[in-house]
């Protein structure tokens, strides 16, 4: 009875320096529940309030970093596991073509009397959307054009001359930009702007989108097939 005595008074000690339950628990080895019983009703001064906060806040911050810490952990096995599942795809013309037109019904230009227009502002995007195209058809350089949307932030010349890098098309492929207006609300720190890649050949755009559209046409038939076995067997568990 002394010990359990002496443990309140000095837990009740502990918190009035502002210590957290935790703590206090650490420290004398007491059962939270006790622990939290004794000094639920103790005021803090405001040196211990300031301490109480301090810890908590950096108990958050090694909390957050943990979580962060696991969270790549686990993008990391999902980039291996990536890594492991397409090392043996063969990257042949059909599925390049696949890939190119799937990509193309994401954010390509659905009216097919302009051309090819694939617009996005990601370059790893457009470089990928570009290799796989040069792949799939027997692509004419010379009828290739860009078209960059930039801000008034941005400096033309330069602009240019990352986009061509990227996209591997002559400087000299790139039409005028379109300037949005700036609002002056936000300056978007590295963003490149958007670029528009035009092919101007009708027939190249109606066959990506129906490359896509019968693909995307066989998964759903697929995907129906598949419902429909469930709900067979479901039906026979149930009978």
């Amino acid at each position: 009875m002394k010990r359990k005595i002496e443990e309140k008074r000095r837990a009740i000690s502990l918190r009035e320096q502002g210590y957290s339950l935790n703590e206090i628990v650490k420290e004398l080895g007491v059962a939270k529940g006790s622990a939290s019983v004794w000094v639920r009703n103790i005021s803090l001064t405001n040196s211990a309030r300031e301490r109480l906060l301090t810890k908590i806040k950096l108990g958050q911050l090694i909390s957050a970093e943990n979580k962060r810490k696991k969270t790549e952990q686990i993008i990391a096995s999902y980039k291996q596991q990536a890594i492991n599942d397409l090392q043996d795809i063969n990257f042949d013309k059909t599925i390049c073509k696949l890939i190119c037109s799937l990509l193309y019904w994401c954010e390509g230009a659905k009216n097919t009397f302009n051309g090819v227009r694939f617009t996005n502002s990601d370059p790893q995007l457009i470089k990928t959307f570009l290799t796989l195209f040069r792949r799939s058809f027997p692509i004419d350089e010379s009828k290739i054009r860009v078209c960059l949307h930039l801000h008034e932030y941005h400096k033309t010349e330069k602009q240019i001359a990352f986009w061509s890098s990227v996209a591997r098309i002559p400087k000299n492929q790139f039409i005028k930009p379109f300037l949005k207006p700036h609002t002056g609300k936000r300056i978007r720190k590295n963003y490149p702007g958007c670029s528009t890649i035009y092919y101007h050949s009708n027939q190249t755009a109606r066959e990506l989108l129906a490359t896509a559209t019968i693909f995307l046409e066989k998964m759903g038939g697929i995907v129906q097939r598949q419902n429909f076995r469930l709900q067979n067997e479901r039906s026979r568990f149930e009978s």
